[in-house]
């Protein structure tokens, strides 16, 4: 479970990628959260997934203990200093922990053993469920109900079992049918597989 050079300078490379990812949603988030705030502030939670991305992506790929918290949290930091940051500012730092926190225990669930499409969709659902419950005290306190934190909660989690979850593991396979992941468990798994 040791790391190898090849697995940090992963995750940097994937907290940079994504990182960008973030700060451009964020950009765009804007004006569509404002309709949803301006309908039903809860139904936010939908569009949490590619937020989530970065640790559920890290943790399928490197597979060791602490790389989806870590690919969150660095990812949650590119994003923050990308020129000109994000409306949330280093805040977005707490979100990356508290995210890459629920992914990782799902992984750590399953003993960084098994990496399907469930365990993913599940991990997926895990950063969203840590993601709604800090947002319901950072920015949404005294504005969410108990009924609304409820779906707020809900729609997160969704948000990331599809988009994070399923959308992330999709993306772990296409890299390894590129052939960078060789290096990984996904990519031998995919030779495994086509030499049989």
């Amino acid at each position: 479970m040791r790391y190898r050079t090849v697995d940090l300078v992963t995750i940097a490379t994937l907290a940079v990628a994504l990182g960008v990812t973030f700060w451009v949603w964020g950009k765009a988030y804007g004006g569509i959260s404002a309709l949803a705030v301006f309908s039903f502030p809860p139904s936010v939670g939908v569009l949490a997934g590619p937020w989530l991305l970065a640790g559920v992506v890290g943790g399928l790929i490197v597979r060791r203990p602490g790389a989806a918290l870590v690919t969150e949290l660095a990812a949650a930091a590119v994003s923050a200093l990308v020129p000109g940051g994000t409306e949330w500012g280093l805040g977005v730092l707490a979100s990356g922990l508290v995210q890459g926190l629920g992914a990782e225990l799902v992984l750590a669930l399953f003993l960084y053993r098994r990496f399907s499409l469930g365990v993913a969709v599940l991990a997926g659902a895990g950063a969203g469920a840590f993601g709604s419950v800090y947002e319901w005290f950072a920015y949404w306190e005294g504005v969410f109900s108990g009924t609304d934190r409820l779906i707020h909660l809900g729609l997160f989690a969704l948000s990331g079992a599809v988009v994070a979850g399923a959308g992330g593991w999709l993306l772990v396979r296409a890299l390894a049918r590129a052939g960078v992941l060789d290096a990984f468990g996904p990519g031998r798994e995919l030779h495994e597989r086509t030499a049989v």
